[in-house]
């Protein structure tokens, strides 16, 4: 039994080795990553230009866990969406940059595992996001 507007995504066995699944769910061109024992769904491509996000490294950056855009290197944090950058103060260049998460860039969506088998839970594509303009429907 499914909750509210959850669409079923995979098998969890359907992982093996590897840790990143993409699939169209709903219309959507979408991307399961798994790190360690957890699962995290974004769209495919990236919010900064378009590129395939799916395809980058899984990366952690200042104990942020990101996906690492392979076009641009623009990094995405799987949990919330956000750019993440090292920022400097332009006003004190002996000072080391610093790890920032920035704004909500790219759009994420709920996981849950039951039984074996992976769920997700869409959230809108309204245009809100910069994602959201590289997301739509692309036959994988």
């Amino acid at each position: 039994m499914t909750e509210d507007n959850e669409l079923f995504a995979c098998q969890v066995s359907d992982f093996g080795a590897q840790n990143k699944k993409r699939i169209s769910l709903g219309g959507r061109d979408i991307f399961i990553v798994k790190v360690s024992q957890q699962y995290y769904a974004l769209d495919s491509f990236c919010y900064h230009a378009g590129g395939p996000l799916y395809n980058g490294d899984i990366e952690d950056f200042g104990g942020r866990t990101c996906m690492v855009c392979p076009w641009h290197k623009y990094k995405v944090c799987l949990n919330t969406g956000q750019n993440y950058y090292q920022s400097v103060d332009p006003h004190n260049l002996q000072k080391p940059p610093k790890w920032t998460a920035g704004d909500v860039r790219q759009r994420t969506h709920k996981v849950t595992v039951r039984d074996g088998s992976i769920y997700v839970k869409l959230s809108p594509l309204d245009g809100s996001l910069d994602s959201d303009h590289y997301n739509k429907h692309k036959d994988i």
